[in-house]
């Protein structure tokens, strides 16, 4: 075959090869359609079943978080003993339990008396926020429950940071402020407790969150000092970069250095340096003499009064499933289904969390804590009125599967109806 002819054989093969390779198949308009449909309708079950399961994992995740039992020591029908030995401390909730289950007091739990929701004479929800308790946790529970149960948050901006002290007059103007607000508002401010009756308005629903007194006085040295706190501070309010050795200086150099903002006096009054290190002051109220006195035993009582007659619920982020049950119980005009919101990722985007606060010395802790007893004695009373709350509502449940507290009630009704 000459050299042509056999170029020309390839270029035929060639032609013929593409006719195949490109060649376009007919398919009727009616199939293409059906194909296009098909494929739609396919991804839309998919769509579906795909939420329907990231719904379920959600509802899943809920009920996997440690229950109420498991945090009691309650295995099936009776107390783990492996778990006893570890929560006899009456602060925890199993610690609350058997001392209330041994003096017969478990007995006597009652919600509606344990609830201050119905003493309130407006439908105003006034949570008058501690500084680093996970507050802003909260406010955005409670925006993302806004939606669904028709509420607005007022959150106050105080630009002028948080005053401790208001004078008469300020807390008149403050309460007249929340007073007039609508019907199903919430208000939050960093404010001291605000007594309305004492003002002559109507009660609105109090509720606020606690904190380990140490760990958050601690909390607040660091976050103060993380860069993206003081950094845009400075430029809102042109002023000068802070010295690097108070940023730099670390809490246990702070404590063993005798520092004033690491120097904790009992009874002394406000140190001006705003470290924020009376939570009971939040309870407590406006009267400088009464309730600045650090760590002393007026503002200790003072507060405790004002939790136990005013406040629906005092809560705290360290016993989170319970205090999420107890507001959704006592609370439930704003916190209804606050656990399965809370957990559908909420719980995960947590708010104002430093990454930069290094771990503290054992010896540091207890060397601070030795000044804060009165705080962290109101803070455990606030610990044990929750635990109270929360046994309250779930006081049925635990008849059925603690068979010494069923029998326990047993004996109780035999006795009222002999």
């Amino acid at each position: 075959m000459s050299l042509n002819a056999e170029r020309s054989y390839k270029m035929k093969l060639r032609d013929v090869e593409n006719a195949f390779k490109y060649r376009r198949i007919p398919y009727p308009k009616r199939s293409v359609e059906l194909i296009a449909l098909l494929a739609i309708s396919c991804t839309f079950f998919l769509f579906m079943h795909t939420n329907k399961l990231n719904s379920r994992l959600k509802e899943m995740e809920v009920k996997l978080q440690p229950s109420e039992f498991s945090a009691l020591g309650l295995t099936g029908n009776h107390i783990s003993g492996h778990d006893a030995g570890k929560h006899d401390d009456i602060n925890t909730l199993h610690g609350t339990y058997q001392y209330l289950k041994s003096t017969g007091q478990i007995l006597q739990l009652s919600p509606d008396k344990l609830n201050n929701t119905p003493k309130a004479e407006i439908d105003v929800l006034f949570f008058n926020r501690v500084p680093k308790t996970g507050s802003m946790q909260l406010i955005e529970l409670m925006r993302q429950l806004g939606k669904v149960h028709d509420y607005e948050v007022e959150k106050d901006p105080q630009r002028g940071g948080v005053i401790p002290i208001l004078e008469p007059a300020e807390e008149s103007d403050m309460i007249d402020n929340i007073v007039n607000l609508e019907d199903g508002s919430v208000f939050a401010s960093h404010v001291n407790f605000l007594n309305f009756t004492k003002h002559e308005q109507p009660r609105p629903i109090y509720i606020n969150m606690v904190r380990d007194p140490v760990e958050r006085v601690i909390s607040w040295y660091y976050y103060i000092r993380a860069p993206w706190v003081f950094v845009p501070g400075r430029r809102r309010n042109n002023r000068e970069m802070p010295n690097p050795k108070w940023v730099n200086t670390e809490y246990d150099q702070c404590v063993t250095s005798g520092e004033k903002v690491c120097t904790y006096i009992e009874n002394s009054l406000l140190e001006h340096v705003g470290d924020h290190r009376r939570q009971t002051l939040f309870f407590c109220g406006h009267n400088e003499f009464q309730c600045t006195p650090f760590n002393g035993r007026l503002p200790l009582q003072l507060a405790k009064m004002n939790v136990e007659r005013e406040y629906s619920v005092v809560g705290t982020w360290e016993h989170t499933n319970e205090t999420l049950a107890v507001l959704e119980a006592y609370v439930p005009r704003y916190f209804a289904d606050a656990s399965k919101m809370y957990y559908s990722g909420l719980h995960v985007d947590k708010q104002n969390v430093n990454p930069m606060k290094p771990h503290i010395s054992q010896d540091i802790l207890d060397r601070v804590r030795r000044n804060f007893t009165r705080e962290i004695e109101f803070y455990q009373f606030c610990r044990q009125r929750l635990h109270k709350q929360y046994l309250a509502i779930k006081l049925n449940d635990l008849k059925r599967v603690d068979k010494t507290l069923a029998r326990l009630s047993e004996a109780k009704d035999m006795a009222t109806y002999n």
